[in-house]
């Protein structure tokens, strides 16, 4: 596979094939606290997602793995289960939830954690002797694609359920949290090193 667009579909489809749900899952929890109307933190955490996977992706991808596929599927729940966490936390202090600039930070760090789960598929496509560098930003593109538009349905979804069914926005918080957390869990105890 040599072509900039073969990589990039390849990333693309690895970010919304449902048999890896995990990103996807991550950033249902990211995001439960927000609406549309929050599209400036949306846009900060997002970026801040995508520069840690980012990162991990390119040092792996030149490197090789960092940590082994076995401890990263470990790590991936527990990015979601704090993540969660901090939801349920911010959904009873109103106060706090404006000051989330923490969340930023933990998006970075986490993205760290997802991207490894991303070099490992991704270093599983390349050959030792192959060009890494035009294969990983076009994968990281495709990926990035994948990721903007499960956000927007992500938030369209979340819209039309507080505008149109009157979804209180605490209530869709729990609601996508307590989804995301036990499904988080149940990755957890199925991949428990």
């Amino acid at each position: 596979m040599g072509s900039f667009e073969a990589y990039l579909r390849l990333g693309w489809d690895h970010i919304l094939d449902v048999e890896g749900y995990d990103h996807m899952l991550f950033l249902v929890a990211l995001l439960a606290l927000y609406t549309l109307k929050n599209w400036k933190p949306i846009l900060i955490l997002i970026t801040a997602f995508t520069l840690g996977h980012s990162v991990t992706l390119i040092l792996t991808g030149l490197r090789g793995p960092i940590i082994s596929g076995d401890w990263v599927e470990f790590l991936i729940p527990i990015t979601i289960l704090i993540t969660v966490t901090g939801n349920l936390v911010l959904a009873n202090n109103k106060s706090a939830s404006k000051r989330f600039y923490w969340r930023y930070a933990m998006a970075a760090f986490f993205g760290l954690i997802h991207g490894m789960g991303f070099s490992n598929f991704f270093s599983t496509l390349m050959s030792p002797d192959a060009e890494i560098l035009m294969p990983l930003l076009a994968f990281n593109v495709g990926i990035e694609l994948g990721q903007i538009v499960f956000v927007m349905v992500l938030l369209l979804v979340q819209f039309l359920m507080v505008t149109f069914l009157r979804m209180q926005l605490r209530s869709w918080n729990l609601v996508m949290s307590g989804a995301a957390g036990g499904i988080a869990l149940i990755l957890l105890m199925e991949n428990w090193p």
